[in-house]
């Protein structure tokens, strides 16, 4: 994959983006988690979110006919703000098409959907304590550190 010769466009991500989706995936968690994700389970994953727009949307740059870049929503209800948080999640561009504002392209249009959406309250992701340039970027956009940590229990 080269650099983009064709103009970026974004749109929301369908059923036959699955296997660039599930790749990218694959690669952003060894890239910034260096965790090596089983293929089929997120191929699975990526396949039904797919299928569940209430549980999550895609949404994917593209030059050309290839997909260049990605983010995902995901929805959180906040009883404190009586609406919804859009988490934005599944966040990757493709080596090549790097600090070409693909990030920022695809951050607007969610952002812009969100504010025309009834009930959204507010964006938010989260970001690896040590990935300043990601860190750089989301501040950049506005966004601010939010004063929480995450904790998890995997099953």
């Amino acid at each position: 994959m080269t650099q983009a010769s064709h103009p970026i466009r974004i749109r929301e991500g369908r059923p036959e983006d699955a296997p660039v989706l599930a790749e990218y995936n694959r690669r952003m968690a060894l890239e910034t988690e260096d965790k090596e994700l089983d293929s089929e389970t997120v191929s699975r994953g990526v396949a039904q979110g797919l299928r569940q727009p209430d549980k999550c949307r895609y949404f994917v740059a593209e030059s050309g006919d290839q997909v260049v870049g990605q983010a995902m929503v995901t929805y959180e209800w906040s009883d404190w703000r009586n609406g919804d948080l859009w988490w934005i999640q599944s966040v990757y561009v493709h080596p090549d098409h790097r600090r070409q504002g693909i990030f920022t392209r695809l951050f607007r249009h969610i952002e812009s959907l969100a504010h025309e959406a009834a009930g959204v309250c507010g964006l938010r992701l989260y970001v690896e304590e040590d990935n300043a340039v990601g860190q750089a970027v989301y501040k950049k956009l506005g966004m601010t550190h939010a004063g929480y940590h995450v904790y998890e229990r995997e099953f």
